[in-house]
């Protein structure tokens, strides 16, 4: 594992899915998931979103996309908090998960509206 590679990815990591996300990622870390998490952060996080190509909004919108079309809630939870984090807006979340709808089928877009909605409403509350 290249050490500035994680550590960079680590960082973007926080920036964004917020600390208390991956701390607790990093609380559950055992003998057989250290590897995945150690994969993840260098590799997912250090090489490709640390890469200069792509702002990180456009890479969230990308994300909330695919995650959506490939249907994996927990994760897209994740990333509707992320997209926030990066730039993305309330409504720019809503046309993405409308895009989903046409090209990857109505079902994935009803449980990704459902999901963000539930994450929107969670973050919004917290807000003074």
């Amino acid at each position: 594992m290249d050490q500035q590679v994680y550590d960079k990815g680590m960082a973007i990591r926080r920036a964004t899915l917020g600390d208390a996300y991956v701390d607790k990622a990093m609380s559950q870390v055992d003998d057989f998931t250290r590897d995945l998490q150690q994969l993840v952060t260098t590799y997912c996080w250090g090489e490709v979103w640390g890469r200069e190509g792509l702002d990180k909004k456009t890479r969230s919108t990308i994300n909330l996309a695919m995650i959506s079309a490939l249907n994996r809630p927990h994760e897209l939870a994740a990333h509707v908090r992320g997209a926030l984090n990066n730039g993305l807006s309330k409504d720019e979340i809503k046309e993405i998960l409308l895009q989903v709808g046409i090209y990857c089928g109505v079902p994935a877009m009803v449980d990704s509206f459902r999901i963000a909605r539930e994450v929107l409403k969670e973050i919004e509350a917290k807000t003074p």
